[in-house]
């Protein structure tokens, strides 16, 4: 693992694109395999998950042609791909459960185990997966390892599941496209990568409605066709780079496809005094007031909940921490997803931060901190780690984030960015 040094207090400016999001790319690959024919994907971001999809699918025969400099991959799974009869899941990727849908669809059954160390599906929870599979005519077999497999074609089924998991809605519209009959999906997931997803099975030949909302109504169709989809940009990332530029002081602009989806997302961190202009395919940080937005309820701490989309992104809410320890007020951060999720601001201590831990889900910063440069250490959870980064790049001095590999799972080449922009930031 390589720790990350920061020599901070200096101000990053200029011009920046974000990557391809990965939460979205993930899924339209596996979904790749719902057609023979090829599919191009295009602002293809360069992260090791990835690689190792690509890596499984070529060992299951499929047609890969990448380059990497434009950004651009094309994939076939022809009639001979996954025709081997063995369908196992790979390990040592969390997306692996991405492919159970289609390496159904597409071979008849597969086998993944759970209990196997480095674990394809890791801590995820996959009964709504299996749940799905099961609503939708698939028939789990065994267990430990997992086999399951389906007789015939999928059907259609109304779906009304506990909570709107991303990946698990995303299992639904994959094998929805592909079930007889039509299906429907209440309490569906629609961030924008689910949205991604859809809109690429959509130029596949897909019936999808409600693209967006809180329900699909999916139309099963007997065939997918190929098709070439751009990856779009990852919002996490766009909402990160501004954070960096306001916290040192930089005047940074993030060109991006994104910004209809931006509002909420910038609205809250405007409540911890960053400042933007918007313009047209841009997204500008032209300061940092430091203050803190006040709510008119006088009796009510300032706070940011993040929920399930359209709510502020549980995957943004660790950089908005990150920029608060430099404010001049309180103010509570609320995870409303994720239990524990908050575990690591302990870390902040580090800095000066005062800090306080609620609950597993709340957290309250307070301000007008003395902060001073520290060594910190970072979970592995890419978010926290650059939570850490976010606070220590506002302090003058060096610090040292220990363990921030992370970083490189899903923001491809961002020292290297940074470094343009101005940081003075290096890998040890």
């Amino acid at each position: 693992m390589a720790d990350l040094i920061i020599d901070g207090g200096r101000p990053v400016s200029g011009t920046v694109r974000p990557s391809g999001n990965k939460n979205a790319v993930l899924p339209m690959l596996c979904a790749s395999l719902l057609t023979d024919e090829a599919v191009t994907l295009e602002n293809v971001p360069e992260i090791s998950d990835i690689d190792k999809l690509l890596q499984y699918f070529a060992a299951m025969g499929s047609t890969i042609d990448r380059d990497l400099d434009g950004q651009r991959l094309t994939i076939r799974h022809d009639a001979a791909a996954f025709k081997n009869g063995q369908a196992q899941l790979p390990v040592g990727i969390r997306a692996a459960v991405l492919l159970l849908g289609p390496v159904l669809l597409r071979n008849g059954r597969l086998t993944f185990d759970t209990t196997a160390k480095g674990c394809a599906l890791g801590v995820r929870e996959i009964d709504p997966h299996l749940d799905i599979i099961e609503r939708l005519g698939g028939r789990i077999v065994a267990d430990h390892p997992y086999e399951i497999e389906r007789q015939g074609a999928m059907v259609g089924a109304d779906l009304w599941p506990d909570y709107a998991s991303v990946t698990a809605t995303e299992t639904f519209a994959m094998i929805a496209a592909l079930a007889e009959g039509t299906s429907t999906l209440t309490n569906a997931a629609s961030e924008p990568h689910v949205q991604a997803l859809c809109e690429m099975l959509l130029a596949m030949g897909a019936r999808i409605e409600g693209i967006g909302t809180s329900r699909l109504t999916i139309h099963g169709v007997d065939r997918l066709g190929g098709t070439v989809a751009r990856v779009p940009d990852d919002h996490h990332e766009v909402a990160t780079y501004l954070a960096i530029g306001a916290v040192t002081g930089g005047r940074l602009t993030v060109e991006t496809d994104m910004g209809g989806h931006m509002p909420l997302i910038l609205r809250q961190f405007e409540k911890l005094g960053l400042r933007f202009e918007i313009g047209d395919g841009a997204i500008t940080a032209s300061g940092w007031t430091r203050s803190i937005t006040e709510p008119y309820t006088l009796e009510m701490l300032p706070k940011i909940e993040a929920a399930p989309w359209p709510y502020f992104p549980a995957d943004l809410l660790p950089q908005a921490i990150g920029v608060s320890v430099g404010c001049t007020g309180d103010i509570l951060f609320w995870n409303k997803v994720y239990e524990g999720a908050l575990g690591w601001s302990s870390e902040l201590l580090k800095f000066g931060a005062r800090v306080h831990l609620s609950d597993p889900h709340r957290l309250i910063v307070c301000g007008g901190n003395q902060l001073r440069p520290a060594t910190v250490e970072a979970p592995y959870i890419i978010r926290v780690v650059l939570a850490l980064f976010i606070a220590a790049i506002q302090i003058d001095g060096r610090s040292t984030i220990r363990n921030a590999d992370p970083i490189r799972r899903a923001y491809p080449h961002f020292v290297e960015k940074l470094t343009a922009l101005g940081a003075e930031v290096r890998w040890q």
